[in-house]
C-alpha cells in the first residue's frame, strides 16, 4: 500500500532528482526495490508523475520521471497534510518530555544510577 508519508517522500525526490534510479530511490527510502517500483507504478497510473527513457542513454533502464500538474498538485496537498501530522507528533513528544521531566525532578536519581543500566 502506498501511504501518504511514502507518497510525499517519494514526490519530492522525484521533484528534487527526477534522473534518481528506482534502486538509488528504494535506498534513500530505506524500503525494497519491489517496493520502490510498485510505488512508481502507482504513482504513473493515479497520473502523478510520467516516466521518459533518456534519450541517448547507454542504459536502456534509465528514466527521467517528472511530476506532472497533478502531481505537483497532489505534492502541495500531501506535504500541508504531513506537515500537520508531524506538528501534532512534535506537541505531543513535548507534552511528554515534560512529564518526564517533571517526573525527574520529583525523583531525583543519581547519574551513576543511570550509568548502570
Amino acid at each position: 500500500m502506498l501511504t501518504d508519508e511514502y507518497r510525499y517522500k517519494i514526490l519530492k525526490e522525484l521533484e528534487t532528482n527526477p534522473e534518481i534510479s528506482q534502486r538509488d530511490l528504494a535506498r534513500g527510502l530505506g524500503i525494497s526495490l519491489g517496493k520502490a517500483n510498485f510505488c512508481i507504478k502507482a504513482l504513473i497510473e493515479k497520473g502523478l508523475i510520467k516516466a521518459n527513457n533518456f534519450r541517448n542513454s547507454q542504459n536502456k533502464k534509465a528514466y527521467f520521471y517528472y511530476l506532472t500538474p497533478k502531481g505537483m498538485e497532489e505534492k502541495a496537498s500531501i506535504t500541508l497534510h504531513f506537515l500537520k501530522y508531524k506538528m501534532a507528533e512534535y506537541e505531543e513528544l513535548k507534552k511528554e518530555i515534560e512529564q518526564l521531566r517533571n517526573e525527574v525532578e520529583k525523583h531525583p536519581v543519581q547519574d551513576n544510577v543511570l550509568s548502570k543500566r
